[in-house]
This record gives C-alpha cells, sequence and structure tokens, in this order.
C-alpha cells in the first residue's frame, strides 16, 4: 500500500517535492516556504498537505524559534 493509496493528490505531490529535495531526516528538514516554492501550489493548500501527511504519519513536524520544520518519516 503506497501513499497514493492514503493521502488526497496535493498531499502526494508535497511528499515528492520534499524527499526531491532531501527532507528526509530532522537534519535536513526545511521549512513550508520551501515546499511552496518548489511544488508552486497556494500555500494554504500546502499547509492543508502536510497536515495531511502528519495526520497519516507520512510526515512531522518540529516547531523551531522562527518557522516549524517538516521532514519526512517514511
Amino acid at each position: 500500500m503506497g501513499i497514493e493509496d492514503e493521502v488526497g493528490g496535493n498531499a502526494v505531490k508535497v511528499y515528492k517535492s520534499m524527499k526531491e529535495m532531501g527532507m528526509l531526516s530532522e537534519e535536513k528538514m526545511g521549512t513550508a516556504e520551501r515546499v511552496t516554492q518548489s511544488t508552486r501550489l497556494p500555500k494554504t493548500m500546502v499547509m492543508n498537505a502536510l497536515q495531511e501527511l502528519q495526520n497519516k504519519g507520512w510526515a512531522r513536524r518540529k516547531v523551531r524559534e522562527k518557522a516549524a520544520g517538516y521532514y519526512l518519516v517514511k
């Protein structure tokens, strides 16, 4: 069972973009702004997709001083 079966289209696009950028660990996490620039989706769609990925266990969010960081788990 792949990611396409569990989440919507925008979440798949965000997931693939994060994977291409190498956001695969806490040390290499990136911001939602970076994901927004690479996917060319509106920021609200990216934020909703990131939330969906978090709820399904595909991504994690780490709160930092300025901006939260996101990285993939699976």
